[in-house]
């Protein structure tokens, strides 16, 4: 049941945040946001070490989560993949099997520099950075008229060799950002 309900909070579409919620909330729901992503996204086979191997949820930076992302990943699986966190402190300690990645930086030169790094690398990218579409992310989190909603950037999820839903696309802004010229 609880399952269910995960997934109707996001096919709603938009979660309103109260204005007198504290911030604990806001990433409370993103975390239902952020499992939710898993059942919408396809990754290469290969992306897994093996079948039994789980789906690994990273945060880089300052965590925003606690432990609420452990909780909501805690007993569910997608295609047989258990579902876990881990932290990173720094790119170099991201595993190569990591999965979905909420990138949580202050300089934006550092988000840029990861996502170069992980250019043609099966991890779906997060974050609330304003500019991170721009830079190459995938999924972005904001705030418009007290509600969470999305912008999602198909291209940079395509050239990672992920598939994201027509169901997940429907739910956000579809952001095809200009490339740089060099």
């Amino acid at each position: 049941m609880r399952h269910y309900i995960k997934i109707s909070l996001l096919f709603a579409g938009i979660l309103i945040l109260s204005a007198q919620t504290p911030s604990t909330r806001e990433y409370q729901l993103k975390a239902v946001f952020i499992l939710n992503f898993t059942q919408f996204v396809e990754w290469p086979p290969n992306s897994f070490s093996s079948p039994q191997a789980p789906l690994v949820i990273g945060v880089l930076g300052k965590d925003p989560f606690g432990n609420y992302l452990e909780e909501v990943l805690s007993n569910e699986k997608i295609n047989g993949h258990a579902l876990v966190a881990h932290r990173y402190k720094s790119m170099e300690d991201i595993e190569k099997d990591c999965h979905v990645l909420y990138i949580n930086l202050s300089e934006s030169g550092k988000n840029e520099k990861i996502i170069t790094n992980l250019k043609g690398v099966s991890i779906l990218t997060v974050s609330d950075n304003p500019d991170f579409l721009k830079q190459g992310g995938m999924i972005r989190f904001y705030t418009k008229d007290n509600k969470i909603q999305l912008q999602i950037n198909p291209e940079a999820a395509k050239s990672a060799n992920l598939t994201i839903s027509s169901k997940l696309l429907r739910l956000a802004e579809v952001i095809t950002p200009k490339l740089k010229s060099k």
